[in-house]
């Protein structure tokens, strides 16, 4: 494919090898690799080899070693992953059909046309109104083993010579209307194999700039410029970092338009009551640290009123006398290319830095088989790679292929309980079709009730969400701004967002490993573990990268025990709590606990060994949203065994020079030194020239500040050395700078795991128990002198004693048997 459908965001497009094609009347059978085959039939003989919306690469480098025989009638097709059997006619499930291998299932035979039952799920176009759970479509990983991607509707690119297109490439329909095109997955559960070779068919992930990384404001409310330069002020003031504002579709003219022109859904006129200077304002957002964009409902293109109308008229060739409006068409390259070239690109030049396409009026164009959503995506996404710059949209799903142009806008959702429990699934399962990049309406976006701890779980769901993005409905009452919310959940949701933009270290090393690994950051847990049942029955826990197991929070809080609960699946070692330290002993099979936590705490681990690399925040003032790779980080690590991590830093953009930090841990207890190395390779341009580090061992004992030694570059370093208690933590920060080159702690004679505080842990959930002191006193009295042995005992309290109730709730109950058996 030439670089002239560089709009499409597809990489040199190749077919498959002629040597890995079966071919007979009317069909076509392609071996893309031993358990990725595709089907075709054509009644007009007529296949397809050029790239699809959804296909758009059939090469992957190897031939795959397969058998041909015929028998019985039957072409029967052998690899080592599957086993064909074809009897050369019309596709039907008698004439068409494979068996996986090395699956242990009764359905890992696949016939044509069967439901996949064992499908793990997808993701959908969009959440708008959901109160909950939804249907979801199919992705490409089963329990069966197979899965099948359909590609018989999706349009072709092709070169496209027309002198009114700029673009040297277009999508067409298919000359066969009638012909059938799908792939066979038949890779078993090797499910992260399966997302490679889907991303390899499909395209890959483009990396994302550093700043989409980051907390992103929106809200659907009338800004005027002066409110939002303020509320952005506030939030530095406050501590509170942002990346990117988001700015709904205020900013253009909406009321007063004239009937005859139709609504004010549709403009691109600033409205100057509201934003006197447009450019100013930008430039002032982006002093302030942050990027923008801006909502668009492109339905109802450009009308009279707008001051882009004399241009577009012009080009399109539309009667200006008569006031005849443009009209929005996604199938005609001379419309989007004057669309582009007149209205938007000289927003960007004035400093829009992308686009929110806000389209929600269905799947039909003027051009049939084209959603103007799909085209819309390709083509936004394209241009906003042009000139080299980091490419960004942000925009609703439109089906199998999107992946390639993030980010997802997931729709406006209701403010309910239900909307929260169905977001973690939502969005660990859409990985299962490649799509890494949703963003949601954190704290929801409309209807439903106030109730803080509802957002406060949302909160805290956000920071730990492939993408961040505060909103919500038109409303004087559902602003999110943490200070709208009394304490603790003001807290809660600050300490959320500064988490959040803390992490960027960690969520751009991610983003990385995601285009160039085919690893999205969200992971359900049965990619890690296939063969292990209970992986699938916690539909809310995932892997957060490579180091963080998350299980949020969505259920409101027990009022008496002061704690919710939420299912976890330990996998098989030792985990850490991620902000206390706390250790859990999983056993070599792994186990299922319940864990509960209050609303300042969310759970999430770490494995025995993890490394997560953090950048410490300023106080206030606008170096709070400084997304440059930082001066100051923290290596934030947990014991019990080594451990490695590289951290991966660019310009930010993308570019092409890359800094690798490897950060290695040599866990040693009882004898020998445990050592943390952090050494930093690559060019020079792209870390700070100095930065400071700390090192933090989360889930340790205290030791002597004299067993404390680093070095850079060989010669010792001071340090200073500070032991918190509440998180079992040993800090370590070392004086002076480091920059390209090694940087190494030591603590002699090792470290150990901390003491379990079981008791102090006992008494905090019973101090904090809304229950009678008589039943506090007696369970307290009980479990500090028979630790775990007395829970059954604890279980069997009397309701009554002396006239007053000694039994325990069992929320109680619950969370201290969390505590008691977690190591």
């Amino acid at each position: 494919m030439t670089s002239s459908t560089s709009i499409f965001h597809m990489p040199d497009f190749a077919s498959t090898p002629e040597s890995c094609l079966l071919r007979g009347d009317h069909w076509r059978i392609s071996l893309i690799d031993d358990a990725l085959v595709r089907f075709e039939w054509s009644p007009c003989n007529r296949f397809v080899d050029e790239p699809t919306q959804v296909v758009v690469n059939r090469d992957f480098g190897v031939v795959p070693e397969f058998t041909v025989a015929e028998r019985d009638g039957y072409i029967e097709i052998d690899t080592a992953s599957l086993h064909i059997s074809y009897d050369g006619g019309r596709f039907t499930p008698s004439g068409l059909y494979a068996t996986v291998k090395g699956v242990d299932a009764g359905c890992n035979t696949w016939h044509y046309g069967d439901c996949d039952g064992g499908n793990l799920g997808g993701t959908v176009r969009t959440l708008d109104t959901a109160d909950g759970a939804i249907p979801l479509g199919n992705g490409i990983l089963s329990r069966d083993g197979w899965t099948i991607l359909d590609d018989s509707h999706s349009c072709m690119i092709v070169s496209d010579a027309d002198s009114d297109n700029p673009y040297g490439a277009w999508v067409r329909p298919r000359e066969d209307a009638d012909a059938i095109d799908f792939y066979l997955f038949a890779y078993g559960r090797r499910y992260r194999e399966a997302i490679r070779a889907f991303y390899r068919l499909a395209g890959p992930t483009p990396l994302l700039p550093r700043f989409a990384l980051g907390n992103w404001w929106s809200r659907y409310h009338r800004y005027t410029q002066a409110e939002y330069e303020a509320l952005m002020d506030r939030f530095s003031e406050e501590g509170i970092p942002f990346s990117v504002a988001v700015i709904d579709m205020d900013w253009h003219l909406v009321d007063g338009i004239d009937p005859k022109y139709g609504s004010g859904w549709t403009g691109y006129t600033w409205n100057r009551e509201l934003i006197p200077d447009p450019q100013g304002f930008l430039a002032g957002l982006h002093d302030r640290g942050l990027a923008v964009s801006l909502n668009l409902h492109p339905r109802d293109g450009i009308r009279a009123f707008e001051e882009q109308y004399p241009a577009m008229a012009e080009a399109m060739g539309v009667d200006m006398a008569h006031e005849e409006a443009v009209q929005f068409d996604p199938s005609s390259p001379k419309f989007l290319s004057a669309y582009f070239g007149n209205v938007l690109h000289p927003m960007e030049r004035d400093g829009v830095d992308f686009w929110w396409l806000d389209w929600q009026q269905g799947g039909v164009s003027r051009q049939v088989g084209l959603d103007p959503l799909w085209m819309l995506n390709a083509l936004h996404y394209g241009d906003s790679r042009r000139d080299g710059k980091p490419g960004l949209t942000f925009s609703r799903y439109a089906g199998p292929g999107s992946h390639r142009y993030p980010v997802g806008f997931s729709g406006d959702t209701v403010v309910t309980w239900d909307s929260l429990r169905f977001q973690p699934y939502f969005t660990a399962t859409a990985s299962n079709i490649g799509y890494g990049w949703w963003s949601h309406d954190i704290g929801g976006h409309m209807y439903g009730v106030r109730d803080e701890e509802l957002q406060a779980r949302w909160y805290q769901l956000g920071a730990f969400s492939p993408i961040n993005r505060l909103h919500s409905a038109v409303s004087p009452f559902t602003g999110k701004e943490p200070w709208n919310y009394r304490e603790p959940v003001r807290s809660v949701m600050r300490d959320a967002l500064r988490l959040r933009h803390a992490m960027l270290p960690y969520l751009y090393t991610m983003n990385h490993r995601a285009a160039h690994e085919g690893m999205p950051i969200v992971e359900p847990m049965y990619w890690s573990y296939p063969e292990v049942d209970d992986a699938y029955h916690v539909p809310n826990q995932y892997m957060f990268g490579t180091q963080l197991m998350v299980a949020p929070i969505t259920e409101p809080v027990d009022r008496e025990s002061g704690r919710a609960r939420t299912d976890v699946w330990l996998p098989e070692g030792e985990w850490f709590d991620f902000f206390d330290g706390r250790r859990y002993h999983a056993g070599a099979q792994g186990r299922m606990i319940n864990v509960w936590r209050s609303v300042d705490r969310m759970p999430v681990f770490a494995a025995a060994g993890g490394l997560v690399p953090l950048q410490d925040l300023g106080v206030n003032g606008a170096s709070v949203n400084v997304v440059d790779n930082p001066e100051s980080m923290t290596l934030l690590t947990f014991p019990g065994s080594d451990g490695m991590f590289d951290m991966v830093e660019d310009d930010g953009c993308g570019g092409a020079v890359v800094a690798v930090t490897r950060c290695t841990m040599t866990w040693r207890t009882g004898s020998g030194d445990t050592e943390l190395v952090v050494r930093t390779s690559g060019a020079e341009g792209v870390v700070p020239a100095g930065r400071h580090w700390t090192v933090v061992f989360r889930g340790v004992n205290e030791v002597e500040a004299g067993c404390v030694a680093a070095s850079v570059a060989g010669a010792e370093r001071d340090c200073v050395v500070r032991y918190d208690a509440r998180t079992m933590s040993l800090g370590i920060a070392v004086d002076g700078m480091v920059g390209i080159g090694e940087l190494r702690v030591m603590v002699r004679g090792g470290l150990t795991v901390a003491d379990d505080p079981v008791m102090a842990d006992v008494r905090q959930i019973l101090h904090e128990a809304q229950v009678r002191y008589r039943a506090k006193d007696k369970a307290f009295e009980l479990l500090r002198s028979q630790g775990a042995a007395a829970m059954p005992a604890l279980c069997a309290m009397p309701l009554r004693e002396d006239g007053e109730s000694c039994a325990l709730p069992m929320s109680v109950i619950g969370a201290l048997n969390e505590v008691l058996y977690r190591g």
